[in-house]
């Protein structure tokens, strides 16, 4: 967990001075996509808003992503009552540009929280909160000078620390799912 902390602060430390000195540009991207695949039982619609602190080549971006109903797999023989999946994840963003279209790569980590009733109300609501990581990339063009697209595929991770004692042993959870979205960028 140690070299991982070093290694962030690091990569901001990296960002940051590379932003500064590339008059950083600050992007707000809404999207609207779908999650699918590893622990998503079904295709589930998702929404989410990425803030990006852009360089020429180097980044930084805070992503929220949101499904709701994302464990309800048959809404008409329901077992669970309500759920929802919601993510929030600091990214180092590197894209290289080429004229007006930039592909990039992203890789983060974060907050990954799972919410889940039963239909009957028998029981508690289940939410946990777990470490997360994130790991994508896509593609980003801008049709004017403030207005673009971006496209994205991401892969989202649960963190956990398995050893109930006193020290932060973090290893790879049990929870993961793909995201793959796209939205308009504003660039300011």
């Amino acid at each position: 967990m140690r070299k991982l902390l070093i290694t962030g602060a690091l990569a901001l430390g990296l960002v940051a001075s590379t932003a500064g000195r590339a008059n950083a540009q600050v992007q707000l991207t809404p999207f609207a996509g779908v999650t699918f695949g590893d622990s998503a039982p079904a295709t589930k619609f998702a929404t989410g808003a990425d803030l990006t602190f852009m360089g020429r080549i180097v980044g930084f971006e805070f992503d929220l992503g949101y499904t709701p109903d994302f464990f309800n797999e048959n809404p008409d023989f329901a077992l669970v009552g309500d759920s929802n999946v919601t993510t929030f994840m600091g990214n180092v963003i590197i894209g290289v540009p080429a004229g007006r279209v930039k592909p990039y790569g992203v890789f983060g980590v974060g907050l990954v929280r799972s919410r889940v009733s039963d239909a009957a109300g028998l029981f508690e609501d289940v939410t946990t909160n777990d470490f997360g990581l994130s790991i994508g990339g896509g593609v980003m063009g801008m049709v004017s000078d403030h207005i673009g697209v971006r496209g994205d595929v991401r892969y989202l991770r649960s963190l956990q620390d398995n050893e109930p004692d006193n020290s932060l042993d973090i290893t790879i959870g049990k929870f993961g799912f793909w995201r793959t979205t796209a939205g308009l960028v504003f660039k300011f």
